[in-house]
């Protein structure tokens, strides 16, 4: 099992303390002026969801947890839980919202995510870096309109909501970066 000290601590890494897991959403290196420099955190317990604030010394040794990816396709929605299907077993696994909330809203029905695992128990979805979506609902573009980095909402197919450049219209389909909410390019 190898370790890793709190100051190597980013975004998205899992580890475990008290018998629990927790994943990074954020942290920040504080170097106070007067005293010792400490990372805060916010971490979120991979089964219970519960997001909590912490500090530690940068030098903490913490026990990295063993998470298992698997890459697995996004079946449906019934209204309350989403369904991904392995593709070496065929084997469904429904997960509730708070597991792909940040996720579901860049995936639709067939597209491939990965899922996370620790001891055999899914806890995460992560959508692909970039992703293909078509905006269903947006403000038409205006002729002569060129300034630059103006941006306008436009709501996507999975009902995520990016900012576009004023040239891009209802219809288009775009790239998007999962991992920054960002429009890339139109397709």
């Amino acid at each position: 099992m190898s370790m890793i000290s709190a100051g190597e601590l980013r975004k998205g890494t899992t580890f475990e303390e008290d018998g629990q897991v927790f994943t990074v959403v954020e942290f920040l290196h504080v170097k106070p002026g007067k005293g010792a420099a400490f990372v805060r955190t916010k971490i979120k317990n991979v089964i219970t969801g519960a997001v909590i604030e912490k500090s530690y010394n940068p030098t903490a040794k913490l026990q990295e947890a063993v998470i298992e990816r698997k890459e697995m396709q996004y079946l449906y929605n019934d209204g309350e839980l989403y369904y991904f299907m392995d593709q070496e077993t065929y084997e469904q696994i429904p997960l509730n919202y708070d597991k792909v909330e940040g996720a579901i809203k860049y995936i639709k029905e067939n597209m491939f995510a990965v899922i996370k695992f620790f001891k055999g128990e899914a806890f995460s979805v992560e959508a692909p870096n970039f992703v293909e979506l078509q905006i269903t609902t947006c403000e038409p573009s205006v002729k002569g309109n060129t300034a630059t980095n103006a941006m306008k909402p436009a709501t996507l197919e999975t009902g995520a909501i990016v900012q576009v450049p004023l040239f891009v219209n209802e219809g288009d389909v775009i790239r998007v970066d999962t991992r920054t909410g960002e429009y890339m390019e139109r397709v």
